[in-house]
């Protein structure tokens, strides 16, 4: 028997072996240490930068951060959960190799077992896994540094994998299979691409109960249905813990329903129709882009070289910096706010995608053509409003989600699919009169489009965009925009005549094939090595060496400036900083040595991006001061940022007079333009019952660090220089105070003296689905307070108040992950020893299953 599973073995040890020198050859700096700069990956660098701390100094988990957005939940920047033992099985499968080799290697791998599910031959599975992890997309999201979507996309085909093979005889090894790459996807922790995977199996399950209705074999149906569920829960039930705060956290996230009544028009449960497709919708026309790279331009930054037009009109005009100038030229020009660059899926992969709509027959055909028209048609967003809205109004889940363009991923996958299998189909029946027709007609119809474009591009198309006119309205000269339009022609051209090339080397291929001038093993080798030659140098104009840096320049963006130098000077663990020296609601670099009023993060508290948008970028003192914006960073005249010292900041905790109940979100956000937080605060009704029994008291307590008398006004904010030395806050302690003493993440203690019960405001994000509040080691009410803050009532006399910040979802969750992880492993495993033991391998020679099985 194990010689039998040896030499089974040797072609899909050869392939692992031939994706692992790919994936090498390809990021090749990896082996002289150099690691991939991605500004995506700087910004997570600045905002784990506490979180990741926490974790060195103190071996626990900092499940909360305050280094953005005034605090927020860790949980979808860097929270490792040690009881999920899939992690293990992530690290095996992808060799220890670094990122982003890992994931190219695994996309490689996911793919070939799809074929292998679907009975290809080795390979030709090859070439199915080149066409698609070489798709242009998972390299430009890697350059920029999506590595959370590349990990998640690469298990999407070794998933569907699984499924499939559930509904094909083999329900034990489809269920270990499912239950294995559903844990690791889930793990991988983008549920985006988790919830587009779901749509493919949906589309598939339709055509599968079609398919048993037809043939009477719905009670199979249901027990192959039935059984999936099992793999299903033990995913889920291997990452419950992150799971489970996740969607917790999405009720208060920006993702959740919004308590405002503002804008109904756009709102939803999740996301505001608006933010979801305004920006990203891909262009109908756009679309071409699969088939043809430079289409629309390419990227919203692109190198024309000195051979462009844009290149020889600046020299003409004696531009200083010309080649500097045409290395960054906004070339797309397309619908979308910006883009890295197109969705390219491969003119050879598309060629043989078509000629397979030709050729096959089935259930299977109609399931990845419908699931990629599906794709096609959802990525139009905006520019499909009906089934844009059909999905965002009652497709659950839907409108969590936005960059609708990112739909495309299924079609990255069913286009290969579809390709291969129409291919195998080929070899499988041998040549015929049919297939030589199915070929002329896709040839006509493929080759005949890029050839078009390649001749007349001017023919259907204006080349001149929205972007245009901001650069007119930026002060661009005519003569720059007529350059910029002439370059973009050439590159459409040209790339249209390269896909020529390549449809037309495909064509070649198959008909070769057909008429029995090479073997079915050659045909499968050549057309692997034609969609490697087609996709690579497309990949390299997104990603080559030169996005690779040594692992000190990675540090540079973190380098701490002469503004940062001063801030840090002061010793009080915890106060914030207002940077309005960088793009402050979109960057994460302050984090990295602040507690930063901004952040960088797709996914903040909904309240607060309440506040942001209807105070903070209008700059409402008044909010900065109880947000304890200690310091403010503003750009110097030089350029260079310039640190301010804001006297009027409320400290970490005060004492109010008196509370202003309100009925509504809407009055309450409302409310916080005309208040003085240091002696009111500002109560939803609801909170009633805890707050109500409060008594005001006349005369305010002393505020910490603050001027109770000064007049909010962002003037009143004092420059610092180099020898700037903080203030000692509380030397002297007032009659009633209350003060941090001490700071953590996950913990927070005060001590308060006071003669009456007062009520404290604490300058913390309430969130209570997990933090508690305690006075002198006893369980304690506390509210929300000004939108956003919490506060609680605080008896007389001298007392210790704190905030543990204990989720049940992680505490109690971690032991669901264990147990489900040892369930999968132990299950899964042996329910793959045992396939392996009866030798349930599939035929390896090209023509070895017959058309019967395969319908």
């Amino acid at each position: 028997m194990l010689k039998t599973l040896i030499d089974k073995s040797v072609p899909h040890l050869t392939a692992l072996l031939l994706f692992l020198i790919i994936t090498l050859v390809y990021f090749s700096p990896i082996l002289e240490g150099k690691r991939l700069e991605q500004s995506d990956i700087t910004q997570f660098r600045g905002m784990a930068q506490e979180i990741v701390e926490y974790r060195k100094e103190t071996g626990e988990e900092a499940l909360w951060t305050n280094s953005m957005f005034s605090g927020m939940p860790a949980y979808l920047i860097s929270v490792q959960y040690p009881f999920n033992l899939v992690r293990n099985i992530d690290q095996f499968l992808s060799l220890g190799l670094p990122q982003p080799a890992k994931y190219l290697f695994l996309s490689l791998t996911g793919f070939y077992i799809l074929m292998l599910a679907f009975r290809v031959n080795p390979w030709l599975a090859i070439a199915g896994a080149i066409a698609f992890a070489f798709s242009t997309y998972f390299f430009i999201i890697e350059a920029v540094g999506h590595n959370t979507k590349a990990h998640a996309m690469s298990y999407m085909a070794p998933l569907l994998a699984g499924i499939v093979i559930s509904f094909r005889g083999k329900l034990l090894l489809g269920c270990a299979l499912t239950a294995i790459f559903l844990a690791l996807q889930i793990y991988a922790n983008h549920l985006q691409v988790t919830y587009y995977t779901l749509l493919i199996v949906l589309v598939f399950g339709a055509f599968e109960l079609t398919h048993a209705i037809r043939k009477k074999l719905v009670p199979l149906f249901l027990k192959n249905l039935a059984t999936l569920f099992i793999p299903v829960i033990l995913a889920v039930g291997v990452n419950f813990a992150n799971i489970y705060l996740v969607w917790e956290y999405g009720r208060y996230s920006m993702r959740g329903p919004s308590e405002l009544t503002s804008n109904q028009d756009i709102r939803t449960g999740g996301l505001d129709k608006d933010y979801i497709l305004d920006d990203y919708s891909y262009g109908i026309t756009e679309t071409m882009n699969l088939l043809i790279p430079n289409f629309k331009g390419g990227s919203s930054s692109h190198d024309l070289g000195t051979d462009s037009e844009v290149y020889r009109v600046l020299s003409q005009h004696n531009v200083p910096q010309a080649r500097d100038i045409a290395e960054n030229m906004p070339a797309y020009w397309g619908p979308q706010a910006f883009t890295a660059g197109p969705v390219y899926i491969g003119a050879a992969v598309i060629f043989f995608f078509v000629l397979g709509l030709f050729v096959l027959k089935g259930r299977y055909k109609w399931w990845l053509l419908s699931a990629t028209l599906l794709s096609i048609s959802l990525a139009w967003g905006k520019h499909f409003m009906f089934l844009s809205e059909l999905f965002i109004d009652y497709f659950p889940g839907y409108d969590k989600f936005r960059t609708v363009s990112m739909i495309l991923i299924i079609a990255q996958l069913t286009i290969p699919f579809l390709a291969i299998i129409g291919v195998r189909e080929i070899i499988a029946r041998g040549p015929s009169k049919d297939f030589i027709g199915a070929l002329k007609k896709s040839f006509y119809i493929v080759g005949g489009v890029t050839l078009f474009f390649a001749l007349m591009p001017g023919a259907l198309l204006s080349f001149t965009g929205d972007v245009d006119q901001q650069l007119l309205a930026m002060g661009w000269p005519d003569f720059l925009i007529d350059a910029l339009q002439k370059d973009r022609i050439s590159m459409l051209r040209a790339d249209a005549f390269r896909s020529f090339v390549f449809v037309s080397a495909g064509a070649g291929l198959m008909l070769l094939f057909l008429l029995n001038k090479i073997p079915a093993k050659y045909l499968a080798l050549t057309v692997a090595l034609l969609f490697l030659i087609d996709l690579w140098p497309v990949n390299r104009r997104f990603l080559d060496n030169d996005n690779f840096i040594t692992p000190r320049e990675i540090t540079q963006p973190f380098l701490t400036t002469e503004a940062d130098a001063v801030i840090l000077r002061d010793d009080d663990p915890h106060y914030r900083v207002f940077n309005r020296a960088r793009n402050t609601f979109n960057e994460a670099i302050t984090s990295y040595h602040h507690k930063s009023i901004g952040g960088y993060h797709g996914a903040k508290m909904g309240r607060y991006q309440d506040l942001i948008d209807h105070h903070l970028r209008h700059n409402n003192m008044d909010v900065l001061n109880m947000l304890n914006a200690r310091y403010f960073i503003h750009p110097g005249d030089d350029g260079q940022p310039q640190p301010f010292r804001n006297p009027n900041a409320l400290g970490n905790a005060w004492f109010v007079d008196s509370l202003l109940f309100v009925d509504n979100a809407d009055q309450e956000i409302e409310a916080l333009n005309n208040f003085d937080p240091a002696v009111t605060a500002i109560v939803d009704r609801r909170f009633e019952e805890i707050a109500g029994n409060f008594q005001s008291v006349s005369g305010a307590g002393e505020v910490e660090g603050a001027d109770t008398d000064a007049v909010p006004d962002l003037q009143e904010i004092v420059e610092l220089d180099a020898d700037y030395v903080p203030d000692q806050v509380n030397d002297q302690q007032p009659d009633d105070y209350i003060e941090l003493i001490s700071y953590s993440p996950n913990h927070l203690v005060y001590r308060s003296d006071i003669r009456d019960e007062r009520v404290a405001v604490f300058s913390e994000v309430y969130y209570d689905a997990g933090w508690r509040a305690y006075i002198n080691n006893q369980p304690a009410e506390h509210f929300r307070v000004n939108y956003i803050l919490r506060a609680m009532i605080v008896p007389p006399g001298d007392n210790e108040i704190e905030f543990r910040f204990r989720p049940w979802g992680y505490f109690g969750g971690r032991w669901i992950n264990l147990a489900s992880s040892v369930a999968l492993i132990l299950l899964s495993g042996g329910i793959i020893w045992h396939e392996l033991k009866r030798e349930a391998v599939y035929k390896d020679e090209l023509s070895g299953v017959s058309v019967k099985e395969r319908q």
